[in-house]
């Protein structure tokens, strides 16, 4: 299963969880499509970014997508020149999550172009061109997009080894050499693409984890982030799912801290005092509920 379809998997288990709340998340997503075809930015406006979020999560609910539409905007941006490494995998990840769209013939041959280009000389990837090393966050998403258009991504062990260089210590990784602290996005991305190369991530990255989650709560980002965030939750939960982790000692105070990000209007907030509509963080807020649902 692809990292994309496995995501998607676990949100689905969001609906038993939600219950009728349900309806409202999904009439949220259904507000969020513009009358281009992609899903809102949090200032309103379609974007290739968002657009990944609203459609996986749309499916995940059971709602009905307008692919014609959808696929018009995607159709827009071609084989994706113009674009930067983010938003072509961004491209891809739509397609391939769109029902019956039909992308461009030369799009994968494309892409991976420009992902070629982005490769570095560790054997990872950057999200840029011309960069000495990778970063997790860059090894995610070309191992994504590899995934996405049906494809093996090249030199795997070089991959591997770029994420063993990010390696800090107690099972963390940074996201790159530049800041070398242990961040819980970072190490969920390369325990996700470890796992998905079919290597073991530390050991100790499960308990490592697990020690930043706050005992009345979420997770923190960073060890000494001010406060937890939905974005660490999820994508640590995700991790630990995949780890084989038990989770049955966070469940509860996880469940109330996602639920206490919900809004009136069906969203998600990506942590307290955030009131700005977000289709990213409402679908990181169906993924972690789904590892949550036992």
């Amino acid at each position: 299963m692809t990292i994309s379809r496995e995501m998607s998997a676990a949100a689905v288990s969001a609906r038993g969880v939600l219950g009728e709340a349900s309806g409202a998340v999904s009439a949220f997503f259904a507000g969020r499509l513009t009358a281009a075809g992609g899903f809102a930015d949090r200032a309103g406006k379609a974007d290739l970014y968002y657009t990944v979020f609203g459609i996986q999560a749309t499916a995940a609910l059971g709602g009905a997508l307008p692919t014609g539409r959808i696929a018009g905007y995607l159709s827009s941006f071609g084989v994706g020149e113009g674009l930067d490494l983010l938003h072509v995998s961004c491209l891809a990840r739509c397609w391939a999550s769109l029902p019956g769209g039909e992308p461009p013939a030369d799009l994968a041959a494309a892409a991976l172009r420009r992902l070629e280009a982005c490769r570095t000389p560790d054997g990872g990837y950057a999200q840029q061109p011309g960069l000495a090393a990778g970063s997790a966050y860059g090894c995610f998403l070309a191992l994504g997009t590899y995934q996405d258009l049906g494809e093996d991504l090249p030199d795997p062990a070089g991959c591997a080894d770029c994420l063993a260089a990010l390696a800090v210590g107690d099972g963390a990784f940074a996201n790159d050499l530049d800041l070398p602290i242990g961040s819980v996005p970072a190490t969920a991305a390369a325990a996700t693409v470890l796992h998905h190369l079919g290597r073991p991530a530390p050991a100790e990255t499960p308990a490592w984890l697990l020690d930043q989650h706050d005992p009345a709560g979420g997770f923190y980002a960073v060890p000494l982030a001010p406060e937890p965030d939905l974005l660490s939750t999820a994508t640590a939960l995700h991790a630990l799912g995949l780890l084989g982790a038990d989770l049955g000692g966070i469940r509860e105070p996880c469940l109330r801290f996602v639920r206490s990000l919900r809004t009136a209007g069906g969203s998600f907030a990506g942590h307290a005092g955030d009131d700005v509509p977000d289709c990213e963080y409402t679908f990181y807020g169906l993924l972690a509920l789904g590892h949550l649902a036992g």
